[in-house]
């Protein structure tokens, strides 16, 4: 049996298991990649909101990340929810050590249900600590907004922002997500390289239930990172995988359920049940 894949998210957790490192596991399952995790916060929340969050200490970080690098690299990262400043800071050192490793940011700041993930002043600091490290970051509109300073209205604005990820903040790639556009029957990402632009379309599904479409869609392009594929392939997969994920939801919980991390491998006849 060939050795899989290995993808490490380093992201907070949700105990309903629709989002956060319970999802990115799930999705990474789901892609035949074998998967880890090391946890930057404990937050109690379920498909309702936020309840609490509690950032853990940076050096319990360190430590899961020195036991995980200390014994078998990943192929690639993936990082969501980040509390602090000092725990980018943290995370930064490991990437620039293993610089070979393809890295996937999911710049998670609000919570579908609009709680806030992210300390004011970390903000400020994705876009000179992390951001320029990242092989592909995966921005929704309003994240988007927020890292590059300006409104986004049309898609004249989303290419101007999207040059400034590559350009300015040195992010090799940038997914732009259009979920919160207002477009009542098309979902269209845009994906932004050093060389070209790619839009990706699906049909827009009626369904509230989008609870962790952020981290399942960073982690497939991770995991197919992890395989060897291109920005282009990983993000092309990721796109159909959330697109069937939303689609056919498991109707969990009383509020923004979560999606589907399995409908992907049940179209491919890669779940038999």
């Amino acid at each position: 049996m060939n050795k899989p894949k290995i993808a490490l998210t380093i992201a907070g957790t949700d105990p309903t298991g629709g989002a956060g490192v319970m999802a990115d596991l799930k999705s990474f399952h789901a892609c035949g990649v074998y998967g880890m995790a090391a946890i930057t916060s404990i937050v109690a929340q379920n498909t309702k909101g936020v309840q609490h969050i509690h950032n853990l200490d940076v050096s319990w970080l360190k430590e899961q990340l020195d036991s995980v690098f200390d014994d078998d690299l990943p192929h690639a990262i993936k990082t969501g929810m980040i509390a602090s400043k000092e725990m980018m800071q943290l995370i930064r050192e490991y990437l620039e050590r293993f610089d070979q490793i393809p890295y996937v940011i999911d710049p998670v700041m609000l919570a579908k249900s609009g709680d806030s993930l992210m300390e004011d002043e970390a903000k400020s600091n994705l876009q000179n600590i992390l951001l320029p490290l990242a092989d592909v970051a995966t921005p929704n509109l309003p994240e988007a907004e927020e890292i590059v300073g300006m409104t986004i209205n049309s898609e004249e604005d989303i290419y101007k922002a999207g040059k400034i990820f590559i350009k300015d903040i040195g992010t090799k790639g940038v997914v732009i997500k259009g979920g919160h556009a207002t477009s009542k029957d098309k979902a269209k990402d845009y994906l932004f390289t050093r060389d070209d632009v790619y839009t990706f379309e699906s049909t827009r599904f009626n369904t509230p239930h989008t609870h962790g479409t952020g981290c399942t869609f960073s982690a497939v392009i991770a995991s197919e990172l992890a395989k060897g594929r291109t920005i282009y392939q990983a993000v092309k997969k990721a796109k159909d995988f959330i697109a069937l994920s939303i689609q056919y939801t498991p109707e969990i919980g009383q509020g923004r359920g979560p999606v589907n991390h399995f409908a992907y491998m049940k179209k491919e006849g890669l779940d038999d049940e």
